[in-house]
C-alpha cells in the first residue's frame, strides 16, 4: 500500500509546491513508484508538470494529477495499490480541501522556513493534523546554514517534542531553478549539496513509514 503524506502549511510561500516536487523526484531517484496529487487552486504543481513534459530524459516517471477536493478519496483508491508514495499538495489555507487531504493522508509534513511568521501559521496546520488524529512530521525549509533565529526556531520545536525531519534544506538556488524547469533538484544536479540533501530527507521521509 502506498504512503499517502499531505504537504501542508496554513501560511503561504512556505515551499509546499517546490518541496513536494523535490520529494517526489528524490523518491524516484530512489525507485520508488511516485505519485503527486495537485489539490492546491493555484495550480503550482500543475504548471510545473507542463514544464517537465519538455524536460526530457533527466525527468524520471512520475505520476501526476489535480484532482478537486471531494474527489481526492476515489483517486487515492485508484492509486494506493500502484505507487509507493503519494505526496499531497495542499492548499495554504485551513479549508475543506485541506482537511479532506488530511484526513486521507497517513503522514502530515508541514514545511516550515525559520521564521516566526512561519512558526505561528504551522499551529493551525498541526491542530488540523490532530483533529483528524494524523501524526505530523516538520520539514525546515529554505534555512540558512546558522544564525540566531534558526537556533530559535530548533529549540522551540525541541521544547515542543515535535517530530523534525534531518536534513534540514538549506536556502538553495539549484533548487528553485531545477522547478522552474519542471525538474527536481536530484535532476538537475544529482551530484549538489541540496541533491544530497533532498534525498537524505526523503528517506527521513520514509522511516516515518507505517509498519
Amino acid at each position: 500500500m502506498a504512503f499517502v503524506v499531505a504537504v501542508a502549511q496554513r501560511k503561504g510561500g512556505a515551499g509546499k509546491s517546490t518541496l513536494s516536487a523535490n520529494l517526489a523526484t528524490a523518491l524516484a531517484s530512489l525507485g520508488m513508484k511516485v505519485a503527486l496529487l495537485d489539490t492546491d487552486p493555484q495550480q503550482t504543481l500543475t504548471r510545473w508538470g507542463t514544464e517537465r513534459a519538455s524536460a526530457g530524459a533527466r525527468a524520471l516517471p512520475l505520476h501526476l494529477e489535480a484532482p478537486a477536493g471531494w474527489r481526492l478519496p476515489a483517486s487515492l483508491d485508484k492509486l494506493r495499490g500502484s505507487q509507493d508514495v503519494v505526496l499531497l499538495d495542499t492548499p495554504p489555507h485551513a479549508d475543506t480541501d485541506a482537511r479532506i487531504a488530511i484526513r486521507n493522508a497517513d503522514l502530515v509534513l508541514v514545511p516550515l522556513q525559520p521564521s516566526s511568521a512561519d512558526l505561528w501559521a504551522m499551529d493551525a496546520t498541526l491542530d488540523l493534523a490532530r483533529g483528524e488524529k494524523r501524526p505530523a512530521a516538520i520539514a525546515l525549509n529554505r534555512a540558512p546554514a546558522s544564525g540566531k533565529l534558526l537556533a530559535q526556531i530548533l529549540a522551540e520545536l525541541h521544547s515542543r517534542k515535535l517530530t523534525r525531519l534531518e536534513p534540514a534544506i538549506g536556502n538553495r538556488t539549484g533548487i528553485a531553478q531545477a522547478f522552474a524547469s519542471g525538474l527536481g533538484v536530484t535532476e538537475s544536479a544529482p551530484r549538489s549539496v541540496a541533491a544530497a540533501e533532498m534525498r537524505a530527507l526523503a528517506q527521513a521521509l520514509m522511516a516515518l513509514r507505517p509498519r
